[in-house]
């Protein structure tokens, strides 16, 4: 996949993990649209679950996301149920593509994708994922050569007055000592609350964890919108920055 293809489709109905669960108040904006921090928070609970419910738990308990794509194309408001249906779409021996499709009774979805890396016990570097784990995974797909290749490469632009602190709060790091990712998409919903505009039609959002960020660590965020591109749509990019090293890169725009 690209930055501009489409996520890949379930191969088969009835195969992947399912769960459901209802929105609530701690979940939505002002317009009770579903954040992007939450939804973030979704494919966690629905990755814990499926640790729990399933032998992965015993053998490959330990994972981080690198990238996580989100492809909005009918929101999901309060109130609603969401269901989430989680599955692997590729996979190498260390790392897999784990896709998310959440929907809602009434007619929301989103579409998910994010790059996930079985780490060890002992180091918390990528390790190989077990052989039951491996044979697991395979059940959805044919893809078993995954390699990572960044979609988000623009260069971190230099300081500006738009630059926006970040700070990094107690509750913001997770059990790796890093800033867990779903915080970081607090920052993208203080940017798009300026830009309606990239909300108002399908879009998808991209961010990629490039260094984790430390408790304590200051965090700048810069920003660049174009209000229409090359394509003529709207735009907005974002860069994570401690001190003059990049940790993270986002990008919201239309969905093609």
């Amino acid at each position: 996949m690209s930055l501009e293809q489409p996520l890949a489709p379930l191969p088969q109905e009835g195969m992947g993990f399912a769960s459901t669960w209802p929105i609530r108040a701690g979940d939505v904006d002002p317009y009770n649209r579903l954040r992007f921090d939450a939804i973030a928070r979704y494919l966690q609970d629905i990755a814990a679950e499926q640790l729990e419910q399933t032998f992965l738990n015993r053998t490959d308990p330990n994972w981080i996301v690198r990238r996580t794509v989100i492809d909005v194309i009918r929101p999901i408001l309060m109130p609603d149920r969401v269901r989430l249906l989680r599955w692997c779409s590729s996979m190498s021996t260390r790392w897999t593509n784990m896709r998310v499709r959440v929907t809602s009774a009434n007619g929301g979805l989103i579409e998910t994708e994010g790059f996930w890396i079985n780490i060890s016990d002992s180091n918390n570097m990528p390790a190989r994922i077990s052989d039951e784990g491996l044979a697991y995974l395979a059940q959805t797909t044919t893809e078993h050569r995954l390699r990572w290749r960044a979609y988000l490469t623009d260069s971190t632009p230099a300081e500006s007055d738009t630059d926006m602190p970040f700070p990094v709060r107690a509750t913001d790091i997770d059990q790796y000592n890093h800033v867990n990712n779903a915080c970081y998409w607090q920052a993208v919903e203080q940017f798009l609350a300026e830009y309606p505009k990239i909300l108002a039609a399908p879009h998808r959002a991209v961010i990629e964890y490039v260094a984790p960020v430390l408790a304590r660590q200051h965090v700048t965020v810069r920003s660049r919108y174009e209000a229409g591109d090359r394509s003529g749509q709207p735009v907005l990019r974002l860069w994570f920055v401690v001190g003059g090293t990049t940790t993270t890169v986002v990008r919201i725009m239309p969905l093609a």
